[in-house]
C-alpha cells in the first residue's frame, strides 16, 4: 500500500481530551479472559503449574565430546572454538563468560 508522506499527519490532540477512567474503561473492553481454542487442539495444551507427577520423561543423554568443553561460569557445553582459557582457579572459562 502506498504511504502519502506529504498528508497531514494526524497529530492525536483529541486523544489527550480522555479522562484516565475512560482510557481504562477502553482497555478493558479490549482484553478478555477467555482463550479460543479449539477442543481438538486443547488436547495437548498444558497449563502453567499443571501436575506432571505421572509423566515419564526419556532424554538421552550424549557423553562430552572430545571436541567440547563445560564452561565453569555459566556450566554449558561449548565447542572448543570457544575455549577462552582457564579461570584463576584453572577452569576452563568460554569466550562469553571471559568477557
Amino acid at each position: 500500500m502506498a504511504t502519502d508522506y506529504d498528508a497531514p499527519r494526524d497529530t492525536g490532540d483529541e486523544s489527550s481530551d480522555d479522562s484516565i477512567e475512560a482510557l481504562k474503561s477502553r482497555r478493558d473492553d479490549k482484553q478478555s479472559s477467555t482463550v479460543d481454542v479449539e477442543p481438538e487442539a486443547a488436547e495437548g495444551l498444558e497449563l502453567p503449574g499443571a501436575d506432571l507427577s505421572g509423566e515419564e520423561l526419556t532424554v538421552r543423554v550424549v557423553p562430552l565430546q572430545e571436541d567440547e568443553f563445560m564452561c565453569m561460569t555459566c556450566f554449558l557445553v561449548h565447542h572448543r572454538a570457544q575455549l577462552a582459557g582457564e579461570d584463576k582457579n584453572g577452569q576452563p572459562i568460554c569466550r562469553d563468560c571471559a568477557s
